[in-house]
């Protein structure tokens, strides 16, 4: 079961050794900016989170912290002094979801409240604070790379002119393609995943095991070796259709058959407390045939040979008979979802894609290959023959050719430069004292040493 969100689960939290969990230190602060405090607390929060998600840390990543903490409070303080306003929308979405992803991970509340050494509201209130902090901090930042002169050609022509040859960037090999799909029929799959998922309902219901029958069948391998067992879980880390089907359910009791952007599932509460569940369930995805494959490869044949012949363009057959809706309107002609781009570097490429148009030359048609569409997170099974209609071979920008990759890259370091001035400014201008103990680190600006308590 894949939760609904492309967020990392927090998982080494439940392997966190006890020691750390009862870690406690003494407050006090390590810094002052401005106004701002910055106190061992503070930072050793950060050293938890992190080493709950299974990253090290030592002396260094403790400078480093503090060197990003102070720099925050430069924009924090500046933020309150433009008067920006919260973007309370975001945080809430953001706050809810960290919530959900950290009670998930360790197992309940009071795990949860264990860990941390402080109440769900008291934690739910300091987040919300520091998402309110970063959330003046990202829009301060914003105002000033916006507050940058707007770049002209003569910018980018004078970067080109003065830059180092080998620090110029280079355009990575590009492909241009256009596509013909068939789907396959996927109302009978779906069909015929249901019996499927009915048929094993059933054998529950008359007494056969939901444990035994989720490792044979399930095809999450995320749960299926556990019995289909899902663990504690905050309902908001599944889809909606799901917790909302777990959370109807009695202990014990056995769910319909519940759709979601995964599959087919069935589902079994083990425990309900509050907004969070305990549950097993089996997951099947609906499948296609052989004969399913061979009925578009055939048709799919027929179409290549009818453009190749010169009988019909690509870009007519593409339109009336592609079954893709985002590119049979524009002949077949592929766009990157992510950009809009009708051009792909290679790792934008679905793997099949890319072997189908790696040996073609510009102009020719690939062989049928079964590939996914970008619907929802995996996409659907779909199959094709994919022209490639041009190559740009890999090679350094040059003004006629990459301006807008040029502008964005200039635009980009008159961004990076404004924010670095402003960092430089506001740490020589403001009032700043670092606790000693610190004293001996490497920091990335020189300014932050002179503030140094002596």
């Amino acid at each position: 079961m894949k939760i609904k969100h492309t967020i990392a689960i927090l998982a080494a939290f439940a392997v966190i050794p006890a020691a750390a969990q009862k870690y406690k230190t003494i407050d006090k602060s390590v810094a002052v900016v401005g106004n701002e405090l910055i106190t061992v607390s503070d930072l050793e929060n950060e050293i938890k989170m992190m080493r709950a998600q299974g990253q090290a840390s030592d002396r260094s990543t403790r400078c480093t912290l503090l060197e990003n903490m102070m720099q925050s409070k430069l924009f924090l303080m500046q933020a309150r002094l433009d008067s920006l306003t919260v973007n309370a929308e975001m945080v809430e979405a953001r706050l809810n979801e960290q919530m959900a992803q950290v009670r998930t991970a360790l197992g309940g509340d009071e795990q949860a409240e264990a860990y941390f050494g402080k109440s769900l509201y008291q934690l739910r209130k300091d987040w919300k604070e520091q998402l309110q902090e970063t959330s003046l901090i990202q829009q301060e930042q914003q105002e000033i790379a916006k507050n940058i002169p707007e770049i002209t050609p003569y910018d980018v022509k004078h970067y080109l002119d003065t830059a180092d040859v080998d620090q110029l960037p280079v355009v990575p090999t590009k492909y241009k393609m256009s596509q013909i799909c068939i789907y396959p029929d996927r109302q009978r799959a779906k069909m015929e995943c249901k019996e499927r998922l009915l048929a094993l309902r059933e054998r529950i219901m008359n007494g056969e095991k939901f444990t035994t029958l989720a490792r044979l069948y399930s095809e999450d391998p995320g749960s299926s070796r556990k019995g289909g067992e899902l663990g504690m879980a905050s309902r908001d880390i599944f889809w909606p259709a799901f917790s909302d089907a777990a959370m109807s359910l009695k202990p014990g009791n056995i769910s319909q058959i519940v759709e979601t952007p995964d599959g087919f599932h069935i589902i079994q509460v083990i425990e309900k407390k509050g907004d969070m569940f305990n549950a097993r369930h089996i997951l099947l995805k609906p499948q296609y045939t052989e004969e399913d494959q061979t009925k578009a490869f055939k048709t799919l044949d027929s179409l290549k040979t009818v453009i190749e012949s010169g009988e019909a363009e690509f870009e007519m057959i593409a339109f009336y008979r592609s079954e893709d809706p985002a590119t049979r309107t524009n002949g077949g002609q592929m766009a990157d979802p992510n950009t809009g781009s009708a051009y792909f570097e290679i790792d934008q490429i679905k793997p099949e894609d890319y072997a189908a148009v790696k040996d073609l030359k510009p102009g020719e048609i690939s062989a049928p290959i079964a590939s996914r569409d970008n619907e929802g997170r995996d996409g659907n099974l779909v199959y094709k023959i994919v022209r490639l209609d041009k190559i740009v071979p890999s090679h350094t920008a040059t003004f006629e050719n990459d301006y807008t990759e040029l502008l964005a890259g200039v635009q980009n370091i008159k961004q990076t430069e404004a924010i670095d001035k402003f960092i430089d400014t506001k740490i020589a201008e403001t009032y700043i004292i670092i606790d000693p103990i610190f004293g001996d680190c490497d920091f990335s600006r020189e300014g932050w040493k002179a503030k140094v308590r002596k």
